[in-house]
């Protein structure tokens, strides 16, 4: 039987066979060819710009192609769109600048499958955990690294410690919305950080540790800026079409607060979009002005913002964390445009939901407690969770929440 294929789908092959052409349009496919290969032969541990590593062209190309994947993926199955499924297409195609290739990504997923048959579940129940859970898909590659063992054994280690991470994640990541309350968006993060943190601890006994990694692009701006411009505006055009030429519902997603579980794309269907777009033209204008680097990590992270705009994330509720996360960056020994506080800067959107749900002031403040936090988590997890702030958001969000809640003067809804 013909599997559908829905109008949201569409969209997303749209955008990430753009990237794909973009990535050709740069280099040669020998090159191209040359730049994967490397992606896929190197570590991938927290931060590894795959524009560095393999080149522009390989790493578009690596990046539209695991977006493709994900969305044959989610067909496949037979999986209709909405919120989250969108969310995370766009979250697999960013990191995909920084962290996860067409190789890495499928040990974690036949974890989660392997899951589904434990529990005598459909795959489908599974699948979108299957592609988020991928955050820790550089455990593969860096096992690989181990000096204290030969290759081959390092490696089978390492695609059966992320077989095993694949197996045990889902019913943590189900825990850890409870623990926050849905005030952290990026909820595998906080539950892959608390796993890669114990796996980490337990490497660390034995003498197994990985140095600290900044591999981090720069130097096309003005060229990357242009081609953020056509995708973004691209998808407000498309939203616009779709959405019966008009505007129609964009405000309404403003009064939401964003809180799990907010799906934009099952209230307002194709309004979602022209959200996304505003989101995405938004925070790349941002790390402009901040002179700060259009590269692997900063698209990533602003992909990530925009597939969010889908499930959660509006101008009105992520504006309050930049401010905080600013405001931290004026005080602290980070400057504002180094790789780790713009990073920190769109990625505190991960608490959105607090300023949504309690106010401007109170976003402000978790954003700022978010960046002092996030740059101490990595060392945890020794990188290999690549939502590292999805993990800090969530310390945040734990603590913060219910202070908030102890100290308002009305009850939070």
């Amino acid at each position: 039987m013909k599997k559908k294929i829905y109008p949201a789908y569409y969209v997303c092959m749209f955008i990430f066979i753009s990237l794909v052409l973009f990535g050709f349009i740069m280099d040669s496919p020998k090159s191209i060819f040359k730049g994967m290969v490397k992606i896929v032969i190197n570590s991938d541990i927290l931060i590894t710009d795959y524009m560095e590593i393999g080149g522009i062209g390989a790493a578009f190309v690596n990046a539209g192609v695991l977006g493709l994947i994900s969305i044959f993926m989610l067909i496949k199955i037979g999986i209709k769109p909405n919120g989250s499924t969108i969310m995370a297409l766009w979250l697999m195609t960013g990191f995909a600048f920084f962290g996860k290739n067409i190789l890495n990504i499928w040990p974690v997923i036949f974890g989660v499958w392997l899951y589904s048959k434990y529990q005598k579940e459909p795959f489908l129940n599974y699948t979108l955990i299957a592609l988020l859970a991928t955050s820790l898909a550089p455990t593969v590659g860096q096992l690989t690294f181990i000096e204290q063992m030969p290759f081959c054994i390092s490696l089978l280690i390492g695609i059966l410690i992320s077989i095993a991470i694949g197996f045990i994640l889902p019913p943590l990541a189900a825990y850890c919305i409870k623990i926050h309350q849905g005030y952290n968006l990026y909820n595998i993060g906080l539950a892959a950080g608390l796993l890669a943190t114990m796996l980490m601890s337990i490497f660390r006994a034995f003498g197994v540790n990985f140095e600290k990694r900044l591999i981090w692009y720069s130097g096309n701006n003005k060229l990357f800026f242009f081609f953020l411009m056509f995708i973004f505006i691209s998808l407000i055009l498309i939203g616009y079409i779709l959405n019966n030429k008009s505007f129609k519902n964009v405000t309404s997603i403003l009064n939401h607060s964003g809180r799990m579980v907010s799906d934009y794309y099952l209230m307002y269907e194709n309004a979602a979009f022209i959200n996304m777009g505003i989101l995405g033209i938004v925070f790349t204008l941002f790390v402009v002005v901040i002179n700060g680097d259009l590269n692997g990590p900063t698209i990533g992270a602003i992909f990530t913002i925009v597939g969010f705009g889908a499930f959660g994330k509006h101008i009105l509720n992520v504006i309050p964390l930049v401010i905080g996360a600013i405001l931290s960056s004026l005080l602290n020994i980070w400057n504002l445009n180094s790789p780790q506080m713009i990073l920190s800067c769109l990625f505190s959107t991960t608490l959105a939901p607090i300023a949504g749900q309690y106010g401007w002031p109170y976003g402000v403040l978790a954003g700022f407690l978010h960046v002092c936090t996030v740059m101490n988590t990595s060392y945890l997890h020794g990188g290999l969770n690549l939502y590292n702030n999805g993990l800090a958001g969530g310390f945040v969000a734990i603590t913060l929440v219910p202070i908030i809640n102890a100290f308002r003067k009305e009850p939070s809804a």
